[in-house]
């Protein structure tokens, strides 16, 4: 029988608490298998850079233990740091450097050859071979994210961090990023990311975990959490407005909008599509007409929003 694979992430019930009194994790528990993409959504301040600087040995976790690659990123920290990339959410480099000599320079840092094939693939994967000479402190806000990603991709690590990567990109660098990202899986590369934007965790994630006021809410495959909570809504458009619902439409998931003109009704999906057909029926009994229908199904920021805000 073949030895065990370890997990490229294991987090075992780790608590942060500052001097302060500020308790900013709180008994977390996380496996992050090889080679996916997991998304870590949170609401500012929630507990996801934090996390993050755990696991990179940035921070120190009051309780708890943290192993990346079955090594304990605190007794092997210089080890288990060169496995590691981490793009963080602030730019923070020499900008009187140039591109080429940084993201060198970073290579070198963990102990790595040199291999100027590879980092010249690096920048021309990133549109940034134009900018190698430049000087970080000349460069735009979306080129100086592109060199973060390249110095944390310098070393070739196993494991990547994405810290809000797209925060303040334009469109086309995102899905340069998007694309970037799906190279670097193919590739075997272990990829974690936290992001705002829920239609990133939803087209690049594998599965998502929710984080907030320092707990994982919930840790799940993203295709079964949209099945698990998502809801779905037909809305009727009617050929003459309703100043009410019928008494004898009371207690279904029914109700008006669009000064009357709509009536929307909403089921969950939990392996079946609610009863519409029984619904037309109804209407029809009832005399209600309606000129034009549409479907809609609750994407990954409802849920989010509905997880994060339930007390």
């Amino acid at each position: 029988m073949p030895p065990l694979v370890p997990a490229a992430i294991s987090i075992r019930n780790v608590g942060k608490r500052y001097a302060s009194g500020y308790q900013a994790l709180k008994n977390v528990e996380l496996e992050i298998e090889r080679g996916e993409i997991f998304a870590l959504l949170g609401p500012n301040g929630a507990g996801k850079t934090t996390l993050i600087n755990v696991v990179c040995g940035i921070v120190t976790a009051s309780e708890g233990t943290v192993l990346a690659d079955g090594r304990d990123v605190v007794k092997e920290f210089r080890r288990v740091r060169a496995e590691i990339g981490l793009v963080p959410q602030e730019i923070t480099t020499d900008l009187f450097e140039t591109v080429w000599s940084t993201v060198s320079f970073s290579r070198g840092l963990f102990g790595k050859a040199p291999n100027s094939a590879y980092l010249d693939k690096l920048l021309r994967e990133l549109s940034l071979t134009d900018k190698r000479n430049s000087k970080i402190m000349t460069l735009s806000g979306g080129m100086k994210r592109r060199v973060m990603i390249a110095k944390a991709l310098a070393h070739e690590p196993k494991i990547l961090f994405l810290d809000e990567p797209t925060a303040g990109v334009d469109v086309e660098l995102r899905r340069q990023m998007w694309d970037l990202v799906r190279a670097l899986r193919a590739d075997g590369t272990t990829i974690i990311l936290t992001t705002h934007y829920i239609d990133e965790a939803e087209e690049m994630a594998d599965r998502v975990g929710v984080i907030n006021k320092g707990e994982l809410v919930l840790v799940e495959e993203k295709t079964t959490l949209m099945k698990k909570l998502g809801k779905r809504q037909l809305t009727l458009s009617l050929t003459r407005p309703l100043a009410e619902l019928p008494e004898a439409l009371a207690g279904e998931p029914l109700e008006l909008s669009g000064n009357g003109t709509e009536l929307v009704y909403t089921f969950d999906r939990r392996g079946h599509d609610g009863n519409v057909s029984g619904l037309l029926r109804r209407l029809g009994e009832l005399g209600l007409e309606f000129k034009d229908l549409a479907t809609r199904e609750s994407s990954l920021e409802d849920i989010f929003v509905r997880l994060v805000s339930t007390p």
